[in-house]
């Protein structure tokens, strides 16, 4: 099995990738179709120290990721699974903790398709942090040895 510092190494690794193309290219898809006025790849400022918002959320996503490394071996279910669960865990945490400590409307202000976005993009972020993860940490085989 992984050490824990590695699995949470690798978990903000794969976190941070699935922010750049699972998060970011479903952002893209949606605004390519109209369905979302954000587009991709954004990189506006971020108060209070001016990182660019892509690598803002490349960072946040990470430490979810690391967390989600360090919990991967209490998994039962499979990990893209899990990773969708950690996208919807992360949504309700922005909704309802992080929007409101900045000023803004709990829940998006409860309108609907604000939500559902935010489920379904972050929900896609974390499925391929379900995906990537255990590829970047393959099971480890024993080998036999010859006498």
């Amino acid at each position: 099995m992984w050490s824990a510092a590695t699995r949470a190494l690798f978990g903000f690794i794969a976190a941070a990738i699935s922010v750049l193309t699972f998060h970011q290219g479903i952002i893209a898809l949606l605004h390519d179709l109209g369905a979302s006025p954000y587009a991709a790849y954004q990189w506006s400022p971020m108060p209070p120290w001016g990182v660019p918002l892509v690598l803002d959320l490349c960072f946040w996503g990470g430490l979810y990721g690391l967390v989600f490394g360090l919990l991967l071996p209490r998994f039962t279910w499979p990990a893209w699974l899990c990773g969708m669960l950690l996208g919807f865990t992360a949504t309700l945490v922005g909704m309802f903790i992080v929007t409101p400590i900045k000023g803004g409307p709990i829940a998006n202000g409860w309108h609907a398709w604000p939500i559902a976005l935010s489920l379904l993009i972050n929900g896609f972020w974390g499925l391929g942090v379900g995906l990537i993860l255990p590829v970047m940490l393959p099971r480890r085989t024993r080998r036999a040895r010859h006498a």
